[in-house]
């Protein structure tokens, strides 16, 4: 029930106005405020403080809410890090299989939580090693799988059953999943009980990543064919990651993220429902991931932004009943476009902010970049240390006592508001376009982010 208007917002407007002229204005004349733009990461204006904005207990309820319960805007889980701290996976995947199980089995004895898998180009648009047309880029950017006997090296040793995978794997995405299900029964696991994470995510390659082989209704067949075969067999694992962490590090803004990213998730639900897929049985097992970048309230609220309102598109457009279909569950990485060559020992302090901005907006799950990463693979003294910044976070600092512990600042609370609107608006303007395929294929969702990096770098 809403309180009755007592007149307090009228008393803090009339406060704000004497602080500005009696207190504000003539300090600006003993030391003026710095001469450049205060602005968020993404280049929006930031008011030199925030005050309340009116509401009620109504508006709180339906747009803060509380952990666990819709709109989700705290969180997705009713205890938070309180009952289950977020999975610590580390991306990683060197040259060879035998290399990259090597760093599994090394983060494994370290504490890492999970594992993600990071393949070489050849193996994401479907190329096997020996194949001319790559020579040079085998191993490069990650490890190369081109037969079984390559996969169930890189899992030699590692108990699937009990440590969940991820696989940025794309195009070739069925091809890897049978080969993992393969290491599973292998070892004993039915695969009904498998839990992990295939990224599946075609539509962001058109936009800022680049490994395809089909045009987008083709790719989009595939895509769709694995969310039917999970959903009937793989009750616990996760068909697809729908990823603004590409787009974000193409130039993306905070808000260009959260829209093109739940644009794109808007199409996937389409074709699955279209597939016959009922939306309480597919939209349980969608996750999303995001960057983390240094801008560490914009970050929060970003994250808090998208969870309200991917809840309210699931349950207002696509009618879900299952509170578990509204909740948006996501990975994190911290932003590799921050880190620099030139004194790498700085990475750390911004990887740990970036990382803080990921555990306050409650993140699932975490990979936090090594200080070495815009110079080579990382070392295991820069992945132990990567890793420890994680586990400092989780038992040192206190962040993860309290659920959502910066909800309720003015400043995190109007920045959610920008954030979600703006949002609202890119998909708005995509479905103008017809929706995310005829968006791309227009050049829109490209042309705005390459018009973002460019503001960004004036």
């Amino acid at each position: 029930m809403a309180k009755p208007d007592d007149g307090s917002d009228h008393r803090i407007e009339e406060a704000r106005k004497e602080w500005e002229t009696h207190v504000l204005a003539p300090a600006l004349k003993r030391a003026p405020e710095a001469d450049h733009p205060f602005t968020t990461g993404s280049g929006a204006p930031l008011k030199p403080l925030y005050l309340p904005q009116p509401s009620s207990e109504a508006t709180y309820l339906e747009r803060v809410g509380f952990p666990g319960q819709y709109p989700f805007t705290r969180g997705v889980q009713a205890t938070m890090y309180r009952g289950r701290l977020w999975t610590m996976r580390q991306y990683a995947g060197f040259g060879t299989a035998e290399e990259t199980n090597r760093r599994y089995q090394y983060l494994l004895r370290q504490g890492s939580t999970g594992l993600s898998v990071a393949f070489d180009l050849p193996t994401q648009i479907g190329y096997d090693s020996d194949d001319p047309l790559v020579s040079g880029e085998v191993g490069r950017v990650g490890v190369a799988v081109s037969t079984l006997h390559d996969m169930e090296t890189l899992f030699r040793d590692i108990p699937v059953g009990r440590v969940s995978t991820s696989m940025t794997i794309n195009s070739t995405a069925a091809i890897l999943l049978a080969m993992y299900l393969v290491i599973a029964e292998q070892q004993g696991l039915p695969i009904q009980a498998l839990a992990g994470t295939i990224q599946n995510d075609m539509l962001k390659e058109y936009i800022a990543r680049g490994t395809y082989r089909f045009p987008p209704h083709p790719s989009l067949r595939l895509t769709r064919d694995l969310f039917v075969y999970c959903t009937k067999f793989l009750p616990k694992w996760n068909s697809i990651s729908v990823s603004g962490f590409h787009m974000r590090e193409a130039g993306a803004t905070a808000a260009q993220e959260i829209g093109f990213t739940l644009a794109n998730a808007i199409c996937y639900l389409d074709i699955a429902v279209k597939a016959g897929l009922e939306i309480d049985a597919f939209a349980p097992r969608l996750t999303f991931f995001f960057t983390a970048q240094s801008d560490l309230f914009e970050e929060v609220a970003k994250f808090r932004a998208a969870r309200r309102l991917y809840a309210r598109l699931l349950k207002d457009r696509f009618h879900a009943k299952d509170p578990r279909s509204m909740m948006l569950r996501f990975h994190t990485q911290t932003s590799g476009v921050a880190l620099t060559a030139q004194q790498p020992e700085n990475n750390v302090v911004r990887v740990a902010l970036q990382a803080l901005a990921a555990v306050l907006g409650g993140t699932q799950s975490l990979h936090t970049n090594c200080r070495d990463e815009a110079l080579a693979l990382p070392s295991e003294e820069s992945v132990r240390l990567a890793l420890r910044t994680q586990q400092v976070l989780a038992y040192e600092s206190g962040a993860a006592n309290s659920i959502d512990p910066l909800g309720g600042s003015y400043l995190i609370e109007s920045l959610t508001d920008r954030l979600e609107a703006e949002a609202e608006q890119y998909i708005r303007d995509i479905e103008q376009c017809g929706g995310m395929v005829q968006a791309i294929e227009q050049g829109y969702v490209q042309r705005q982010i390459e018009q973002a990096a460019y503001e960004y770098g004036q």
